[in-house]
């Protein structure tokens, strides 16, 4: 192949659009290719347009594939369309296949410093080649700043082809290496390289970038990173827990927030970080810490729950706040520990043994993950019991654009039924498991509360509703039922589905959570451009509130969407609403990379076009 741009004459007319098109890099592990990637993709934001990146990586440190897509939409779509608009393909391992998920008309950038056989091309794809390596040969002797900087080559040549601003890219620059000024210079010489020699030899393609404002004040921010801010402002002061993929950065963020927000000007730190040594005592830091009244979090995947199985009993049993980040990745065992999955949801509905039922909070992007964040400490103390905040690595350890996060000064901790030495003091009776209520849930004192009354006594084994120890049937059997009104209860105060109605009444219907939401909005708008018109319910929170109910049995058919193989979320509402397995109809993905719209729209359509054809023949 010559070193410049190749199109064949049986290639179709090139893909054109201006600021609504998707470029994927494939790369390898350890090259340097993330920070040149994120670079891409930060210029695109700074010219106003909307970005979703998604970082698709191996779970070494290096040598195997990488792929970095980042979906440009003016109209600010953040989830994964499918397809690749231009292909930039520079691991010779994963070629073929990164060939082939190129649209019939789009493009293939490739190092074109050495010659490659027709056959590993495609005729209806339109290929620019770069000769990348011997730009950066010929302008370095040190092998790994031929690396490094051929990463910022192919940025600059992009930048020509596809119009990024190259000021913005140097300013970008220049703010990525302030601390360090000798490398500004450095990477901006090796974006010119790259932009210079595709400005000389290669005229731009049919994709364009235009500046826009429709970024507006949108901040980009990583879910994780946004669950812990969201914990700190949730009156969160400890946190154990033990280094597992994808939930090791929220720890990480937590202890950056704790730094600039729980710290005295004197150097007081008002919070505790502990880094335990396995899962199983991070959480029983946890439940200690929840029991003295602190609020107390951990952050794991799905290996780590399993292992937390029995203190997690213990909080739901003894009645101890406590709260649990899942940032869950495919499994089981070791799994799929850098590819994203929402496999977690029965394993943390039901975990320990025995008859457990766990509150569950499911956000679908940043914004809800510092809402429900803060909000999990609430439930925690209200409910006293584990609280799970049901993240997924799709959100946690990506990037998106999220509007600014808001809190209300004025708000106030609800600490749910805490009995203070004043109550105590006046006479107010007090039994550690009684409901006096009844909403199931028991008022409980903190250590320390009053010398002689209300001490803040507990069990993890079976006592009456005085906390005396008792295995007689009547004794376990009624405070069995009280939990299970207690969960119940905590329908009430977990976040209300949200409803999205078609624009023509309907009786068919989809539910879906969590990071599936923004691919499949833009599902549901290409399916009524098709003339599928279905009204779309988000759940937010489990248990299941009643209007969650009402929308099944208000809809002939239901498509639930998730990700992962077992369809757990029809399984839940199923078993927890007596739901009638024919009126759910599951949609699946868990292939380990995230959801797209192309997918949903193609399954939900193909299921819809089937009942339409079989409700043509019975008539």
């Amino acid at each position: 192949m010559p070193a410049d741009s190749v199109t064949t004459s049986l290639a179709p007319a090139p893909v054109a659009a201006t600021n609504d098109f998707v470029v994927k890099f494939a790369n390898v592990n350890g090259s340097g290719s993330a920070s040149a990637n994120g670079l891409f993709a930060k210029a695109i934001i700074r010219m106003g347009v909307p970005v979703a990146p998604r970082n698709i990586f191996p779970s070494n440190i290096q040598g195997l594939p990488t792929w970095y897509e980042v979906r440009v939409s003016e109209n600010g779509h953040l989830g994964r369309r499918g397809g690749v608009d231009l292909a930039v393909a520079l691991n010779p391992q994963t070629w073929d296949d990164d060939v082939q998920e190129i649209v019939a008309g789009g493009y293939l950038f490739y190092d074109s410093t050495k010659p490659l056989p027709s056959t590993k091309f495609r005729d209806d794809v339109h290929v620019i080649g770069v000769p990348l390596t011997s730009i950066c040969n010929n302008a370095y002797s040190v092998p790994r700043e031929r690396q490094l900087f051929k990463n910022i080559a192919y940025v600059g040549a992009l930048s020509h082809l596809i119009g990024i601003d190259p000021d913005v890219v140097e300013t970008l620059l220049a703010e990525e290496f302030a601390s360090k000024a000798k490398l500004i210079g450095a990477n901006i010489k090796a974006f010119h390289l790259g932009r210079d020699w595709a400005r000389d030899h290669l005229k731009p393609i049919g994709l364009q970038l235009r500046s826009s404002n429709a970024v507006g004040d949108r901040i980009f921010v990583e879910g994780n990173n946004a669950a812990a801010l969201g914990a700190v402002y949730g009156g969160a002061t400890v946190c154990a827990w033990y280094p597992i993929t994808p939930s090791t950065s929220l720890a990480e963020a937590f202890a950056a927030h704790c730094a600039n927000l729980r710290t005295d000007p004197d150097g007081t730190k008002r919070y505790a970080i502990v880094q335990a040594e396995d899962e199983i005592a991070s959480i029983g830091v946890v439940v200690g810490a929840g029991w003295n009244g602190a609020r107390a979090f951990t952050c794991t995947s799905g290996p780590g729950i399993s292992l937390m199985n029995e203190f997690i009993g213990l909080s739901y049993f003894a009645e101890i706040p406590a709260v649990i980040f899942d940032v869950q990745r495919g499994g089981p065992s070791t799994g799929m520990p850098t590819r994203t999955q929402q496999s977690d949801l029965l394993l943390a509905a039901y975990a320990s043994h025995g008859d457990t039922k766990h509150v569950l909070l499911l956000p679908a992007d940043p914004g809800e993950c510092f809402e429900m964040g803060a909000q999990a400490f609430d439930l925690a103390d209200r409910l006293q019991t584990t609280v799970f905040v049901m993240l997924d690595l799709d959100i946690g350890m990506q990037e998106w654009l999220v509007a600014p996060f808001k809190w209300d000064d004025s708000k106030v901790l609800d600490r749910g039924k805490v009995m203070t030495a004043e109550d105590l003091e006046a006479g107010k009776p007090f039994g550690r498991y009684t409901d006096v209520d009844g909403d199931g849930i028991t008022y409980r004192t903190y250590p320390g509360t009053h010398p002689t009354r209300g001490a803040f006594f507990t069990r993890g084994t079976s006592r009456n509703r005085m906390a005396g120890y008792s295995e007689k049937g009547v004794d376990y059997q009624d405070n069995m039922e009280r939990l299970l009104a207690k969960f119940h209860t905590a329908a009430k105060f977990v976040p209300p589905a949200i409803l999205r109605l078609a624009p023509q009444p309907t009786r068919i219907g989809a539910i879906y959570f969590g990071s599936t939401t923004p691919a499949m909005h833009e599902a549901l708008e290409d399916l009524e451009r098709k003339g599928h018109h279905i009204d779309a319910l988000r759940v937010r929170g489990f248990p299941f509130g009643d209007e969650v109910y009402d929308f099944i049995t208000t809809h002939d058919e239901i498509c639930v969407v998730e990700q992962n193989r077992d369809a757990q979320l029809r399984t839940l509402l199923m078993v927890e609403g007596s739901i009638n397995p024919a009126r759910l109809t599951s949609i699946l993905h868990y292939d380990g990379t995230p959801i797209t719209a192309r997918f949903l729209s193609d399954a939900i359509g193909r299921r819809l076009d089937a009942r339409r054809a079989m409700r043509q023949i019975a008539e």
